[in-house]
């Protein structure tokens, strides 16, 4: 059965993939392919943490949104067992071929991964329990993407979605972004991005207000502290932040003119990395998270 036909909703017109979706594919998904071992190796670090917090049962009915490389479905899972499943979804093709051939997946038959767009609708009291790590920070409409979420929850179901705290909070993607806007320009209004961007939920009151525009109840919100992995060394570090990120963005939009300063960009940028100190086999620095929880009406 394929996601098409899963969710589909009451309009059968199959729509154009959007200009966001074809962006994250043609774009951002070869560069996130190249930096896997960042991304998935310093970002898991949130969900290993918030994991146990997660409202799952044996047997439940799981919805994984913006699933990425499919780690976080895998370990889903594993705790509903094997009278729970788990569909584990995201807009890049690219991604989910990953997440279908990941050796774990051997040991979770439960799990299984198609490719959709969350904003345009995930079917209708589906699940019992739906997640997106760092994934709703990048919806173009927040509170259609959250509706739509909880539109596939049973009555009662639980959410759940982790993002980015506040800019100040998070120094390993900001701190390369101001050194690379020293040497070039902000990105303008007419930028092709990833989205409303990883501080886009960064504020409680405003992100509480779509989850209720968005149908939500018992919103909860809690601080999760963790170090994420920048790159194996200093030179890896600095390429990834010039790739994607607020940096990569800035770097990108900048064309020629990045690529002429990109030597003394790259300077600085490794004169940052040169106080970062390296553990666990690469270079490690402070990020912070909203773990955000809320239920559907009964």
């Amino acid at each position: 059965m394929t996601f098409q036909n899963e969710f589909t909703t009451h309009d059968t017109e199959i729509l154009p993939t959007s200009p966001l979706v074809e962006f994250w594919n043609d774009t951002l998904a070869p560069k996130f392919l190249k930096y896997r071992h960042v991304l998935e190796g310093g970002l898991s670090r949130h969900s290993e943490t918030v994991m146990p917090m997660l409202d799952i049962s044996r047997g439940n009915h799981v919805l994984d949104v913006g699933c990425g490389f499919g780690d976080t479905a895998i370990a889903m899972a594993n705790r509903v067992g094997p009278d729970g499943q788990v569909v584990g979804v995201d807009c890049c093709d690219d991604f989910l071929d990953i997440a279908r051939n990941r050796p774990e997946r051997r040991f979770a038959p439960n799990v299984r991964f198609e490719t959709g767009d969350a904003e345009r609708g995930l079917g209708v009291a589906q699940y019992d329990f739906v997640f997106s790590r760092f994934g709703t920070m990048f919806f173009a409409n927040p509170v259609a993407g959250l509706r739509s979420m909880r539109n596939a929850l049973k009555p009662g179901g639980h959410m759940a979605h982790i993002v980015w705290r506040e800019r100040v909070d998070n120094p390993w993607l900001i701190e390369a972004r101001d050194i690379v806007r020293r040497y070039l320009p902000a990105p303008g209004a007419d930028a092709r991005t990833c989205g409303p961007g990883p501080f886009s939920m960064a504020d409680e009151d405003t992100t509480r207000a779509q989850m209720v525009a968005a149908g939500f109840t018992n919103i909860a919100f809690q601080r999760i502290d963790a170090k994420v992995q920048v790159g194996r060394d200093i030179d890896d570090a600095v390429n990834f932040q010039l790739a994607v990120g607020p940096a990569g963005e800035t770097y990108r939009e900048a064309g020629d003119e990045g690529v002429a300063r990109r030597a003394e960009i790259v300077i600085a940028l490794s004169e940052l990395f040169e106080d970062v100190q390296a553990r666990e086999g690469g270079l490690w620095m402070d990020s912070s998270s909203w773990l955000i929880t809320a239920r559907a009406p009964r």
